[in-house]
């Protein structure tokens, strides 16, 4: 009988083969840390105007008649909702608001006003959306991190597809 030979591979080898899998889970790592940086970084932004076009309780509302518009910004004349608590300034109140909320001269638009502020974010449906439009963004370009650098097909066309509806959605109802 001729001796049988170790089946075992030289520790340089094995070494090596553990590197690189190393490596290879810090690349997993990496790539699912950068797609959970933009998704945060999208609620992040958006969260500035949609709080205040989703939880509008406790929030001066009413209605702006658009009267000019400069830019990416509108303006127009402010008026409380009926049966809300109007601000002692509410008589001369002129308030903006961003363009892609309202675009024509007349139009008039439900909105809430920032605490403090003469800015004026559009409430209801279409200004929720609108307001998470930076969510929208993030959603996609999360969804190319998480095909090209984790591999995740599935995944990434439901975080696209997700973004997509929430832009159409945005593009619908403003």
């Amino acid at each position: 009988m001729a001796p049988t030979k170790s089946k075992r591979r030289p520790a340089v080898r094995r070494a090596g083969e553990s590197a690189y899998g190393l490596l290879l889970v810090g690349k997993q790592a990496l790539m699912a840390a950068v797609a959970l940086l933009v998704l945060i970084a999208g609620v992040f932004t958006s969260w500035d105007a949609a709080q205040h076009a989703m939880l509008t309780k406790g929030r001066e509302r009413g209605t702006v008649t658009i009267e000019r518009c400069d830019g990416d910004v509108c303006g127009g004349r402010f008026e409380p909702a009926a049966g809300e608590p109007a601000g002692a300034d509410t008589e001369r109140r002129t308030v903006t608001v961003v363009e892609a909320a309202g675009r024509e001269r007349g139009e008039r638009l439900p909105v809430a006003v920032k605490p403090g502020t003469d800015e004026a974010v559009r409430t209801g449906l279409g200004g929720v959306l609108h307001a998470w439009i930076p969510f929208a963004g993030s959603l996609l370009l999360a969804a190319l991190v998480v095909a090209g650098g984790l591999r995740m097909r599935r995944t990434a066309w439901g975080l696209g597809l997700a973004g997509a509806a929430l832009l159409g959605g945005a593009f619908l109802t403003l």
